[in-house]
């Protein structure tokens, strides 16, 4: 299975709403709080669990019995048939009250109409609690996350969506190798165009955004979601590493800063604005009124270097400092290159094949799409 780097697994995770992600892995199948909840639903009883710091919830807290004991699927299941709710601590390993009356603010605005949903609902507004919701009449379990809920929905119906998605993102990502293959080819070439680069940008972008909907599901799914995610590790590899490296190419000021708004600015993008080359061209530095099909752009080299086998990051930056463009590294002389920082001549060498190399496999891939 290929591995997921730590960049890319971080920007995953930037990109969810953490809680309401941690709210999935907590009732994930295959977890203690998931076979407590399920034995609720299957006896129908019904029930409303509170998950979270005890000093947050003990003002909103009235009667019931203290308990204080280890969590336990079937004890859970045991003090659900009791009208009241029940308390858990922040990670779920106790439960801490059963047959307690919340009493949140009546004066919160709420969208539902039972009692136990209501007050789920205004509890999850008022504290940042965890709040389960668990109706006696329709199976239905609900999660209230800063007051939005999440319905679960049946295991066999979120793996046919996460299937349905793996299949979306596989010609997703066909599209972005085809190209991102064209964009290389014409980098070594020195014919590229901001419309190129644009349309990879784009495409990269649109591959990221499947994936993260993808890791909702294999959250959700608990253990039932692991072939899932070894098929989206395998998708992915690369991806978001070759996004990066292009943006850090083509943006016009290079400074550390700039990039890291450029890749924040490119997250944050409407759906429609990602499909508006304007809108991408600004992004970059450049006016949006630009004729992008004819203006000529040239690499710094980052992607490129990216591809080249144990060539360390520092080593790329030093290159990329020294010959500013792609075209200035593939004109130099040996010495020039390894005359450059943490470079020297064995991996002068190294780079001078792996430049080649990628240059061949270019040309085979391109004339393979034809």
């Amino acid at each position: 299975m290929a591995a997921r780097t730590g960049e890319e697994l971080f920007e995953l995770e930037a990109r969810q709403e953490p809680r309401l992600v941690k709210a999935l892995e907590m009732v994930a199948p295959g977890t203690a709080l998931r076979d407590g909840l399920d034995n609720i639903v299957h006896a129908r009883t019904g029930g409303l669990i509170v998950i979270g710091e005890p000093e947050e919830l003990a003002f909103m807290l009235s009667g019931g019995i203290k308990l204080d004991v280890d969590y336990a699927p079937a004890l859970l299941y045991q003090v659900a048939k009791m009208d009241g709710a029940i308390t858990l601590n922040a990670n779920a390993t106790k439960i801490l009250w059963a047959n307690v009356q919340l009493m949140p603010d009546p004066t919160i605005h709420s969208q539902e109409t039972g009692t136990r949903h209501r007050t789920a609902e205004r509890v999850s507004k008022q504290t940042e609690a965890l709040v389960v919701a668990i109706s006696q009449r329709r199976d239905v379990v609900s999660l209230y996350v800063d007051g939005a809920k999440y319905i679960l929905v049946e295991i066999p119906v979120v793996l046919a969506k996460a299937n349905q998605a793996l299949a979306t993102l596989d010609k997703y990502r066909t599209r972005l190798d085809q190209v991102s293959t064209r964009l290389t080819a014409l980098e070594f070439e020195g014919g590229a165009t901001l419309h190129d680069v644009l349309t990879v940008l784009q495409r990269a972008e649109l591959v990221t955004r499947m994936a993260v909907e993808i890791e909702r599901y294999i959250v959700e799914l608990g253990t039932e979601g692991r072939l899932i995610e070894m098929q989206l590790d395998e998708t992915m590899v690369g991806t978001t590493a070759d996004r990066a490296a292009l943006l850090r190419d083509y943006i016009v000021d290079a400074h550390e800063d700039s990039f890291a708004s450029a890749l924040d600015q490119l997250a944050r993008l409407a759906h429609q604005d990602l499909l508006d080359f304007g809108r991408l061209a600004e992004l970059l530095g450049h006016d949006r009124k630009l004729n992008t099909l004819d203006y000529p752009v040239s690499p710094r080299g980052y992607r490129t270097l990216g591809r080249i086998p144990r060539l360390p990051k520092l080593v790329v930056t030093e290159i990329v400092r020294e010959f500013g463009r792609l075209e200035e590294l593939l004109a130099a002389t040996d010495v020039e290159l390894e005359s450059v920082e943490g470079v020297g001549e064995i991996r002068a060498k190294d780079i001078r094949e792996g430049l080649r190399r990628l240059q061949e496999i270019n040309l085979v891939d391109r004339y393979l799409q034809t």
